[in-house]
């Protein structure tokens, strides 16, 4: 293949990169809306209510019947529910969090209009976002920085580091002063998440070290080809299908769910857990991440294994016989 077919076949690859990139990224957000969406319905009108949602929405909903309102808010607090609708006193009430998704947070907002038949619908935002990110805008777009970083981190440590111990090296010091920075500008700068400083910092260190660690894993264990196969990976499955601007249920399935066990979505879900819901709902992301950090381990350690040196083989005994003589 001479210079000017290799800059062709460069060229088209590239355009089949882009479409990729347009279909991962165009499309789920052209295809939100709820698919068994976890709400809570209480009070006396509980049964009509969901039967109207049912018949409206088919297949948009998975309602529960929580006791009461207060039981509702406890749902709402442990991420058991996005939200709630509450009969029984006048026009139906519903309860929000916009802290869980914005975007879910608008949709039962629309609802609760639809319902009362007024304007202004009566609704309460029980867990909300952080007031200097109502639509939660900030939050999203904190995840991706933390993927990019992660994989050019990632791919740094594969090409300029041969030896996996240097490499454990430079995983911990990019996932431990990553976190502390990331998290001084998100929360002490910005200011656009709430909680508890260290504990977010080692939560976007974990995220940071499960996203370089898989490329790095990945590059020693099966060649230069692991980068590509682990940043693709990262960036148009586990990025758009992240659900950090939305939620998992309001993607096209299975993709939602397929992303919530990639790092992006982990380190989303792990995020609101730990910033505005008390640790609600935190293990299955907090598990999800440190598997992947195994993972990434395991797999610098079968790259150690295949780039170990062989041992010169031993001299023939006729040759050791004639050294000797």
């Amino acid at each position: 293949m001479n210079t000017t077919q290799r800059a062709l076949a460069v060229g088209i690859g590239a355009a089949l990169l882009q479409a990729l990139m347009l279909i991962a990224f165009a499309w789920p957000a052209a295809n939100i809306e709820p698919r068994d969406l976890p709400i809570a319905v209480t009070g006396p009108q509980a049964a009509m209510v969901a039967d109207k949602l049912a018949q409206h929405s088919p297949g948009a909903f998975e309602i529960t019947n929580p006791a009461d309102e207060s039981a509702a808010r406890a749902a709402i607090e442990d991420r058991k529910v996005y939200g709630a609708i509450v009969t029984g006193d006048g026009a139906p009430r519903v309860l929000t969090a916009s802290a869980a998704s914005p975007a879910v947070a608008q949709q039962l907002t629309a609802i609760a209009q639809q319902l009362s038949g007024a304007p202004a619908a009566r609704v309460e935002d029980v867990v909300a976002a952080d007031s200097d990110d109502p639509r939660g805008s900030a939050f999203g777009a904190m995840v991706l920085p933390l993927v990019m970083s992660g994989i050019a981190a990632g791919v740094l440590l594969s090409l300029l580091i041969p030896a996996s111990g240097a490499k454990l090296v430079g995983l911990a010091g990019f996932g431990i002063t990553g976190g502390l920075l990331s998290m001084a500008i998100i929360q002490g700068w910005m200011s656009v998440v709430p909680g508890n400083y260290l504990v977010l910092a080692a939560v976007a260190g974990l995220v940071s070290v499960s996203v370089s660690g898989t490329v790095a894993g990945l590059s020693s264990a099966i060649g230069k080809a692991g980068i590509g196969i682990a940043a693709l990976t990262m960036l148009l499955i586990g990025n758009p299908f992240s659900a950090a601007t939305s939620a998992p249920e309001l993607l096209p399935q299975p993709w939602g769910a397929i992303g919530q066990y990639l790092p992006p979505g982990a380190a989303a879900s792990l995020l609101r857990s730990v910033a505005f819901f008390d640790n609600a709902a935190a293990t299955k992301p907090l598990v999800i991440l440190l598997i992947w950090v195994a993972a990434a381990l395991a797999l610098l350690a079968v790259g150690a294994l295949r780039n170990r040196p062989t041992p010169p083989a031993p001299a023939p005994a006729r040759t050791r016989e004639l050294v000797t003589a």
